[in-house]
């Protein structure tokens, strides 16, 4: 299945993961011919003002690109994506897109993209801020034939991935709510993409703080992958980059061979910084032990004694149980039916990470809250972790009445 996909790929292409930005004013992408230090020169092209050639119908003007135009037929395949902490410069991109394999080049085409991740509903999912007329190319044909697609993101507008339709709540007008933002869902896009649920132009990527240029996908062409991922890890080391084999992910939902990057963007990007990890099989992670060491704590809260979670989120979780017990509702929360907070793992069932994996839900009463009820829980205690920051699971389209998770961060003062 493997090596028939990887042919079809070759043939028709597919799209990757990550965040483009501006890919054709910053230079970024193209075939293994092109220089990358020449495009260091170019203007990025965020420099704020609308475009000239925006798409007449853009939804969102302010945040408009220019349209994408014609497609031109070129397809490639996404066979890697790799991804840093931070911007992938001109001499590291350099030596990534150079490797050669048994002495021919290993990379046939990449791109320079930006990636990012943000937690809606205790899943945590990829967004990709793209180029509309350079990143299509890497979508698979389908995808990249849609004009409508890549005319709306250049608008301002969002495209979410289809298989996705049904599990990322949209308002009433159509809004996806993207950290601090809302954006118009403008399409649902029938890329397959293995590693991006979220695609937004370059003007949105930048406004939502993603990083610039932290990633490429690569399309190795005749090479393998895996000589290719084996070349790059010598010339730059093993623990440098995440280097995810795009065609793993397609087949199992994860690569287990390198470590995964998550940078988030939103509300919870203060208290998770820079997540890395492992996938080590049987739904569990193992987060970097310095990641641990500084954002994981335990210590004694009211009511529920001691409990490890995140320090971020600690000083909200003590005022809003403080707050239950003053009201005289401690009543309301059994500590016996707390199923803990910090859990590293993947949402069962799933290659998700929830907001669980860092240390920044919990879940309680748990016996007469289970997911997809109305649940018990006592609305004034929601009420309460509601005013101290946390949102609630009840509250979603697919209920999880047992769970809160920090939504904004609050100052007991």
């Amino acid at each position: 299945m493997g090596l028939a996909r990887r042919r079809v790929r070759l043939a028709a292409g597919l799209l990757a993961g990550g965040m483009v930005v501006s890919l054709a004013a910053c230079g970024a992408s193209g075939d293994a011919s092109d220089d990358p230090s020449k495009a260091a020169a170019t203007a990025d092209g965020l420099s704020g003002g609308v475009p000239s050639d925006i798409p007449s119908d853009a939804a969102d003007p302010d945040r408009a690109v220019s349209a994408p135009g014609k497609f031109d037929g070129t397809l490639y395949g996404d066979d890697l994506l790799v991804v840093s902490d931070e911007t992938i410069d001109t001499e590291l991109l350099k030596q990534v897109t150079g490797v050669t394999v048994r002495g021919k080049p290993g990379v046939a085409a990449y791109e320079q993209l930006s990636y990012g991740q943000f937690s809606i509903e205790n899943k945590v999912f990829n967004i990709a801020a793209v180029d509309p007329g350079r990143y299509r190319a890497f979508t698979g044909q389908r995808s990249a034939e849609f004009a409508d697609q890549w005319e709306r993101l250049a608008g301002g507008e969002v495209a979410v991935a289809q298989r996705l339709q049904k599990d990322l709540p949209v308002d009433d007008k159509g809004y996806l709510e993207i950290g601090k933002h809302s954006i118009h869902v403008g399409a649902y896009s029938p890329a397959e993409v293995d590693s991006v649920d979220v695609m937004v132009n370059e003007k949105w990527g930048a406004e939502l703080d993603l990083p610039r240029r932290n990633a490429v996908v690569i399309n190795t062409g005749i090479a393998s992958p895996q000589a290719v991922r084996e070349q790059i890890e010598k010339k730059v080391g093993k623990d440098k980059l995440s280097i995810i084999a795009l065609d793993i992910v397609a087949q199992r939902g994860l690569d287990l061979d390198t470590f995964q990057t998550v940078v988030p963007v939103g509300s919870f990007s203060d208290a998770v910084g820079v997540f890395r990890y492992n996938p080590i099989g049987g739904g569990r992670i193992a987060p970097d032990p310095a990641w641990v060491k500084k954002y994981i704590v335990t210590e004694a809260v009211p009511i529920l004694g001691r409990v490890t979670c995140n320090r971020h989120m600690m000083p909200q979780l003590k005022a809003a149980l403080a707050e239950v017990q003053r009201r005289g509702l401690a009543d309301e929360i059994h500590a016996d039916e707390y199923a803990g907070c910090y859990y590293p793992r993947f949402i069962a069932g799933s290659s998700s990470l929830s907001n669980h994996s860092f240390g920044l839900a919990l879940d309680f009463n748990v016996p007469g809250n289970q997911r997809g009820t109305v649940g018990e829980m006592n609305r004034e205690v929601v009420a309460i972790f509601k005013l101290w920051g946390f949102a609630w699971g009840g509250d979603w389209s697919w209920t999880d009445p047992m769970h809160f998770e920090l939504a904004r961060i609050v100052s007991p003062g």
